[in-house]
């Protein structure tokens, strides 16, 4: 099945039967992506008199507890209640699922005297241009499966700079996604300066905007325009496990 789309003034069309998943599954354990000292998932059988939730133990069916923290565990989306006072669940502000979106690589660049690595407003602008498309998947270099299992906690990981954020908000970008577990400092005394500006928090708040985190894109997959499918768990939280899925687009 295809569908197409139009950008401007170009029409694209894409296959849907050929998704590019950019999410890393979450498995039982410590072999997951990690950050902030979230606890490892943990998959366990409810257990309950002679009753065993797993075929592999006995029991009649598999019938598991999931226990995990969707910011510290795995590909994640989250919306302004992330850092908001008041009260705002993803479910009420991702209202759209498919988006125009453009996947762009970039070499974070050394910064200050701690060891900080930053993508700055001058390296989007090569990359991006104003209304290109909604959504913007960014891959740092480089690039190696390890960020499916990686450790980030105490390891001051790569992140955005505030301006590089605005600057996205002034390219039209409403749904940003990153291989990163945050768009800003590791430990940065509570500030989240990009966070901040991406959602324009608090004055003019973008409500139905969201970031992606730790999503993982292979080499293998190419820089350019796609559609995107970002499918996320109805939890009445401010972030959700999510499974983003790319179509590549081809001008007609």
């Amino acid at each position: 099945m295809q569908i197409n789309l139009t950008l401007g003034h170009r029409t694209y069309t894409a296959d849907l039967s050929q998704p590019i998943d950019i999410s890393i599954p979450l498995r039982d354990g410590p072999d997951n992506p990690n950050c902030f000292w979230a606890p490892p998932v943990e998959f366990s059988p409810v257990v309950m008199d002679s009753f065993v939730g797993s075929t592999a133990r006995g029991g009649p069916v598999n019938f598991f507890n999931v226990r995990f923290n969707p910011h510290g565990n795995g590909t994640h989306t989250e919306c302004v209640g992330h850092i908001a006072r008041e009260r705002f669940v993803l479910p009420e502000c991702l209202q759209a699922h498919h988006f125009a979106a453009k996947l762009v690589s970039v070499y974070p660049r050394p910064s200050g005297d701690e060891g900080d690595r930053v993508i700055f407003r001058d390296q989007l602008e090569e990359v991006l241009g104003k209304d290109e498309a909604s959504a913007l998947v960014l891959r740092t270099l480089p690039n190696d499966d390890l960020k499916k299992r990686r450790n980030y906690s105490g390891a001051n990981p790569p992140y955005l700079h505030w301006d590089a954020a605005r600057f996205l908000v002034e390219c039209g970008i409403q749904h940003l996604l990153l291989d990163l577990p945050s768009v800003d400092r590791e430990e940065d005394a509570g500030l989240l300066r990009a966070h901040h500006a991406f959602w324009q928090y608090p004055h003019a708040v973008r409500k139905h905007c969201t970031i992606t985190e730790l999503i993982y894109v292979p080499d293998t997959v190419k820089d350019g325009l796609y559609l995107l499918n970002l499918q996320t768990v109805s939890f009445d939280l401010d972030a959700s496990p999510s499974k983003p899925v790319l179509f590549r687009l081809l001008e007609i």
